[in-house]
């Protein structure tokens, strides 16, 4: 089981500089909080539909993350692995753990077996996954944003990682065939899609029969509305875009997985939890 890990964000409520400046007051809490209230859409929380501003968003914090990791700044959660995980990556990886959780904790890795880490990020996880599965497995990350593609690359090659391939596409539309991976792993990036349904069915196509996920990912309280998660805090900080536990289960099985468990594991802000999310294809 994974142990209890508290992580508080501290990150502005509009993610980026640009788009606080546009956002203005908005991103005082007070103000924020009276706004959502009254129906408006601000500092990208969950009122907000446009995908593609929302994409914009998350990709424009995380290539600044990815910078400022490439170029030796601490932007990681590197508590999030023990210290023998944390000696097999190169130390750039670290720096760019921006996760929630571990997935490989749950994901129960075995050699041979192929593995799909979505929103690969700095390569953390690709490159412990690619160390589980051996050489005769393979890992692949798929990642959206340029500069942590070019990060993790350069990470694989540090490591000597020769059974990773990382990806340049979107999480909603995989660029891998039907039935591929044996099990998806995911570290608080599902939450930041705009069309979780599309992420849900896409894993399930991937996967082979028999194959499993195992996903770490900020999940709110069922209690929550879209509209409340949006007041404490922002999409680009994994909270408003984030599922509630019956949503995350409901999602899931509409998309055709089985045996669907998603287990709150350490508090992330006020009604919102990192959480390990299991499912099974048949």
């Amino acid at each position: 089981m994974t142990e209890p890990v508290t992580i508080t964000s501290t990150q502005p409520c509009c993610g980026t500089a640009a788009a606080a400046e546009q956002a203005g007051a908005c991103c005082d809490p007070v103000a924020k909080t009276e706004a959502v209230a009254a129906g408006a859409s601000c500092c990208g929380t969950a009122t907000d539909t446009d995908g593609a501003a929302i994409r914009e968003q998350v990709r424009a914090r995380y290539a600044d993350a990815a910078t400022r990791a490439a170029e030796g700044s601490q932007c990681g959660n590197e508590q999030l692995y023990a210290d023998d995980q944390r000696g097999e990556v190169p130390e750039a990886a670290l720096r760019a753990s921006l996760g929630c959780g571990n997935p490989l904790r749950v994901a129960d890795l075995n050699p041979g077996e192929t593995v799909l880490d979505l929103g690969s990020g700095g390569g953390i996880d690709v490159l412990l996954s690619a160390r589980r599965v051996g050489p005769t497995g393979f890992a692949h990350g798929l990642d959206m944003t340029d500069e942590m593609l070019e990060l993790a690359r350069r990470n694989a090659a540090e490591a000597g990682a020769t059974n990773v391939a990382f990806h340049k596409g979107h999480i909603e539309q995989i660029p891998l065939p039907d039935a591929s991976v044996d099990v998806v792993i995911s570290n608080c990036v599902i939450n930041l899609s705009a069309d979780k349904p599309s992420v849900f069915a896409e894993m399930h196509r991937v996967l082979r029969p028999g194959g499993r996920i195992g996903i770490s990912d900020v999940v709110a309280e069922d209690h929550l509305t879209p509209q409340q998660r949006g007041v404490v805090g922002d999409w680009s900080a994994c909270i408003a875009g984030a599922l509630s536990r019956a949503e995350y289960v409901d999602g899931l099985t509409a998309a055709g997985f089985t045996e669907v468990s998603v287990e709150f594991t350490g508090a992330y802000a006020e009604g919102m939890h990192a959480a390990i999310i299991r499912a099974g294809r048949s």
